[in-house]
């Protein structure tokens, strides 16, 4: 995964910018914070969800496990904003360090979805909040398994889609309740998708002949997950 987004951590910067001001918008009104939050962002790529909250929290740390998109999110730090380099999995963090922490469209490249949920769970003090925002799999299981096949030809780094219904048990199995939900569609234009991944050659004939044959794959369902500890 690491690799990947080495290479293409201009591109991801460059979107992640062209989309900063409607991020800083939905997180304002979707966590609704009290402006002396503690918060983390973990996946933060080149800073995306730690931009969007470090103007209504107190301070935030972004982390992440790639130096290339790190380099980017310092280049872009707010004052009371910092990136370090680590692995969601396993936080270097003390139990219940956090008011806030949250993680954005990361859970789907990690073959450990669970460790990170949990790792979140467990660095927020009670009464603090979780925010997960991911890419959600249908629940029909065939379209599941097409959309797979689509995302792992367009992108190697790409681990697997959950269900609402799984991210559900992910929250149950770690104390964490719903607070606010909210699930959002997006059109994707499929030659500006396969290049922020970097997708070339072979597999992007492969992906364009896919999305060729199933137009649905072009359109991404997004879930928002406010949760309470």
């Amino acid at each position: 995964m690491t690799d990947r987004f080495a290479r293409t951590a201009e591109r991801v910067a460059a979107r992640q910018d062209a989309r900063a001001e409607r991020l800083a918008h939905e997180v304002r009104d979707f966590v609704r914070p009290r402006g002396d939050e503690r918060a983390l962002d973990v996946g933060t790529g080149a800073g995306a969800l730690a931009l969007a909250l470090a103007p209504v929290v107190r301070d935030v740390v972004g982390l992440d496990p790639v130096p290339e998109l790190l380099e980017l999110a310092r280049a872009r730090r707010l004052p009371n904003s910092e990136f370090v380099e680590g692995d969601g999995t396993a936080l270097p963090f003390p139990d219940g360090s956090f008011d806030l922490a949250g993680t954005h469209r990361t859970l789907h490249h990690v073959s450990r979805p669970d460790r990170i949920v949990a790792e979140l769970a467990r660095v927020t003090r009670p009464g603090g909040h979780v925010l997960v925002v991911d890419q959600l799999a249908p629940d029909d299981a065939d379209a599941a398994a097409v959309l797979h096949t689509f995302e792992t030809v367009r992108d190697p780094s790409h681990a697997r889609l959950l269900t609402d219904a799984e991210l559900r048990e992910l929250f149950a199995a770690n104390g964490l309740d719903v607070l606010r939900e909210r699930r959002e569609e997006e059109r994707r234009e499929l030659s500006a998708y396969l290049d922020l991944a970097g997708c070339e050659g072979d597999r992007r004939t492969r992906a364009e002949a896919l999305a060729g044959d199933d137009p649905r794959l072009l359109t991404e369902s997004v879930g928002w997950y406010l949760l309470a500890l």
